[in-house]
């Protein structure tokens, strides 16, 4: 009788250790199946800036609302992020600042699982033609045009969400009878779309596809490019190559993208006069009309709240698709 109480544990412990070597068999073969390492940069990308926009959305709610500030006016005061949060917060509640949140996941889902899934997808490509070369890495020619494929095929997926955004976040600075009062960015897409057609949803697109490749190439090329660098001429570790040459990404991201992301906020902001006008037809002459009656420095104004705005999330989101690529190897 002892001698059977006393194997009683041991089998159970085996039957344990053989539920979990079965288990994590199992977990290997899905993540290694051919369909599942095609989807997984999509997958780690998508969850990644979703994490990243959950946590950034108020910055980018001032943002957007620094950049409508003052249309048209060459002079008078200049609004900062100061008097944009207090304004925001004199006028409702602290949730205000995250206006719009549904419409940023949305674009995150749609917009960061396509740039960062076709980036690595690409790199993946172009590791294996390079791995033919007497180099046997990709350049960071490779890496820009990667980074500009990208961001410029992601950006018009997910212009329609991306301009329900701008809407909701742009809906508080309309006179009270004026505002549109999203319910949520399925409403936004819907309303927009049976008010002023279906065509209406891709407004802003060239603009969008530009600021889009613009901060694609600052942010992976130069990401990529940053780690091999640091790699090759630091000793740091692994977790500190990923956290500065995502700071040094984030950088160059808000740098080549802010101009074309100011013109896209205005495109996408504006709605047709009751004489069926816009105020803008197009990049360029929303461009030419801005620098006429703003000023040139009006595409860089907000530049610290943009970079903010946008090294964060750069960051944030990098970092998570890092370690999301990393426990799904």
């Amino acid at each position: 009788m002892r001698n059977m109480s006393s194997s009683t544990p041991t089998r159970a412990a085996e039957a344990a250790k053989n539920a979990t070597a079965e288990a994590r068999s199992t977990s290997n073969a899905i993540l290694h199946h051919p369909y599942t390492r095609t989807a997984l940069p999509f997958i780690n990308g998508g969850l990644a800036g979703m994490t990243a926009t959950a946590l950034i959305q108020p910055v980018d709610m001032i943002k957007v609302r620094l950049q409508l500030a003052g249309e048209g006016l060459s002079s008078g005061p200049k609004p900062t992020p100061i008097t944009v949060t207090k304004e925001i917060l004199a006028s409702g509640k602290v949730l205000d600042l995250y206006t719009g949140l549904s419409a940023g996941l949305l674009r995150q889902a749609v917009y960061t699982t396509a740039r960062l899934g076709f980036f690595d997808t690409f790199m993946a490509a172009a590791k294996a033609r390079a791995a033919q070369t007497p180099s046997g890495t990709p350049g960071f020619a490779e890496r820009a045009v990667a980074g500009l494929s990208a961001g410029g095929l992601a950006a018009f997926i997910g212009n329609p969400a991306d301009l329900a955004l701008i809407r909701m976040q742009s809906d508080g600075l309309k006179p009270a009878a004026q505002r549109a009062n999203y319910k949520s960015v399925l409403d936004a897409l819907l309303r927009i779309s049976r008010s002023e057609g279906v065509t209406a949803l891709w407004s802003g697109c060239l603009p969008t596809v530009a600021r889009a490749m613009a901060l694609n190439f600052g942010q992976l090329a130069f990401f990529s490019e940053a780690k091999v660098q640091l790699r090759t001429h630091t000793s740091l570790s692994p977790q500190l190559q990923t956290l500065t040459a995502s700071a040094v990404a984030g950088f160059f991201a808000s740098f080549f993208s802010l101009p074309f992301d100011f013109i896209k906020t205005r495109l996408q902001k504006q709605t047709r006069a009751p004489d069926g006008t816009l105020p803008y037809r197009g990049m360029l002459h929303c461009a030419r009309k801005v620098v006429a009656e703003e000023g040139w420095g009006r595409f860089y104004r907000g530049f610290t709240t943009y970079y903010v705005r946008i090294a964060p999330h750069a960051m944030v989101t990098l970092i998570v698709a890092d370690y999301l690529g990393f426990i799904t190897k």
